[in-house]
C-alpha cells in the first residue's frame, strides 16, 4: 500500500515481497483470475450462460402465463378468447360493415389468420419492451444472464399463439378448408416467426431500459404496422394502389411475408385457390422469410448483449 500525491491510498501489492511484489491493482486481479463484478462476457461465453439457463427460462415463461391469469374465473381461456374476440371485431367492422373483404372468398379464415399471426408479432414487442423493466428488482438482486427475461417474455408469447393456432386451425376447417399437405409449412413458418420475434424483442427490451415511455407509445406503432400489413384486407390491393417501388417495399414488410404464408398453408379450397397469388415466387417469399428471421435474432441479440452491463444500472 502506498499513498498516492492527494493523500489517497493506492493498491500496489498484497506483498512487500514473492512473485506479487511490484504489481498494480489492476494487474494483481489479472494474475489471480478475478474481474469487475457485472462485467459483460464475450458473446460465446455469453450464448454458453444463456444456454444454461433454458429450464429457467421455460419455468419462468410459465409461471408468468400462470400469473397472468390467476385472478381470471376463465383463466387460460383468454389465451384463444382475446384473439377471437378481436378477429369478432375486425370482421364486424371491415368484413361486414365496410366490406373490405370483396374478392376474397373466405375471409373469416383469412382474416384470423391475419390477426392471430399478427397478434403473436405485435405482443411480443408490445411486452418485450418492459422486459428488463419489469423484472429490475430480480435483476438487480441476481447474477444472471439479462437475456433470459427477454426469451421468457418471447416464449411466453408464443405458448399463447401455439394455443390459439389450435383455434385457427379449427376454424378453418369450420369454415370448409380442406386438410392439406401444406399445413406442413406451418411448423416451419412457426420457428421462423419466433427466430424474428426473439430479436426483436431483444431489440425492444434494451431500447425500453433506456426509454420507459416507449411502452406507451408503442400501442400506436404496432396499430399503424397492423394497418400496413394486410391483416384486415386483401394484400393485392398493394400492387392496385401503390406505386411499383412503393408496393415492393410493403411487400417486404416481414409481418406481410408471414401472414402470406400461413394463409397459403391453410385456405385450400377451389375458389382460394383460383385467387390464390403469392406476392412474391414461393422460394423468393420464404428466402425473405427466412432472411427476416435470421437477420433480426443476430441483429436484436447482439445488440442487447453490449448492454448487458447496463441493465439494472441507474
Amino acid at each position: 500500500m502506498r499513498t498516492a500525491g492527494d493523500g489517497s491510498a493506492e493498491l500496489v501489492s498484497t506483498a512487500t515481497a514473492g512473485p506479487d511484489a511490484g504489481l498494480t491493482g489492476a494487474e494483481l486481479a489479472a494474475r489471480h483470475g478475478l474481474g469487475i463484478a457485472g462485467a459483460r462476457p464475450n458473446l460465446v461465453s455469453y450464448t454458453r450462460q444463456l444456454w444454461s439457463y433454458r429450464n429457467f427460462i421455460a419455468t419462468y415463461a410459465s409461471s408468468i402465463i400462470s400469473a397472468s391469469f390467476s385472478k381470471s374465473k376463465l383463466g387460460r381461456l383468454w389465451q384463444v378468447l382475446t384473439p377471437l374476440s378481436n378477429a369478432a371485431v375486425y370482421y364486424l367492422i371491415f368484413g361486414i360493415i365496410i366490406n373490405t373483404g370483396r374478392g376474397v372468398p373466405n375471409f373469416i379464415a383469412y382474416l384470423c389468420i391475419g390477426v392471430f399471426t399478427f397478434g403473436f408479432m405485435a405482443q411480443s414487442a408490445t411486452q418485450g419492451v418492459a422486459a428488463v423493466t419489469k423484472n429490475i428488482t430480480m435483476i438487480r438482486a441476481l447474477h444472471f444472464p439479462r437475456a433470459t427475461v427477454s426469451l421468457a417474455t418471447t416464449w411466453t408469447q408464443l405458448q399463447n399463439f401455439l394455443a390459439a393456432l389450435v383455434v385457427l386451425l379449427a376454424i378453418a376447417l369450420a369454415s370448409g378448408e380442406p386438410v392439406s399437405w401444406t399445413w406442413l409449412m406451418i411448423p416451419p413458418v412457426v420457428v421462423l416467426m419466433l427466430m424474428f420475434n426473439v430479436g426483436l424483442g431483444f431489440v425492444m427490451a434494451r431500447i425500453g431500459n433506456k426509454l420507459t415511455d416507449l411502452k406507451q407509445l408503442l400501442p400506436f406503432v404496432t396499430r399503424t404496422w397492423m394497418y400496413m400489413s394486410g391483416v384486415l384486407y386483401s394484400v393485392t390491393k398493394f400492387d392496385a394502389n401503390l406505386p411499383g417501388p412503393l408496393a415492393a417495399v410493403a411487400k417486404l414488410n416481414p409481418a406481410v411475408v408471414y401472414i402470406e404464408i400461413m394463409r397459403h398453408a391453410l385456405l385450400r379450397k377451389p375458389e382460394d385457390l383460383k385467387a390464390d397469388i403469392w406476392l412474391w415466387p414461393p422460394m423468393v417469399t420464404w428466402s425473405i422469410a427466412i432472411a427476416w428471421a435470421v437477420g433480426m435474432l443476430a441483429v436484436g441479440y447482439v445488440y442487447f448483449w453490449r448492454g448487458e452491463e447496463e441493465y439494472g444500472r441507474g
